[in-house]
């Protein structure tokens, strides 16, 4: 398993569950801090699909996204999830099936279960950590 600063190292592309498209919420501000830090950000909300957040288009699953980004080559390298603890597991089914690179809880977001079924397929995982915040640590 990588340590944290070597996943943002090693990642280019990430995969944002639940981002929303209004600038008060969390999940936006990482969004914009991660694409100021030169990562490609997928935009991954049912709700807003058809729509553009912060320049990019949105995807309604996690497959169409990495669908997307597959013509050129580009895999989704972490899996960034705003959702509620209880909804991870198909959330983790779904970044095993598109061989992502990890799968990372935000503040707050634990499901051990989930967790054990991405380790097994071989995704790293983080759990109740900020990427905008690990981020800033290794810069700092």
């Amino acid at each position: 398993m990588r340590t944290i600063p070597q996943i943002l190292k090693d990642s280019k592309t990430i995969a944002i569950v639940g981002l929303s498209n209004k600038p008060d919420r969390a999940s936006f501000g990482v969004a914009e801090y991660l694409q100021e830090q030169g990562y490609r950000i997928l935009p991954v909300n049912p709700a807003y699909v058809g729509d553009e957040i912060l320049g990019e288009k949105v995807y309604a699953s996690l497959q169409e996204a990495a669908d997307a980004m597959a013509p050129n080559g580009t895999r989704i390298d972490i899996v960034d999830c705003f959702r509620k603890s209880e909804d991870i597991p198909p959330l983790a089914r779904d970044a095993i099936a598109i061989r992502a690179g990890c799968l990372w809880m935000q503040l707050e977001i634990e499901n051990q279960a989930a967790a054990d079924l991405a380790r097994a397929a071989g995704l790293d995982v983080v759990m109740n950590h900020c990427l905008k915040i690990e981020h800033r640590k290794l810069n700092a």
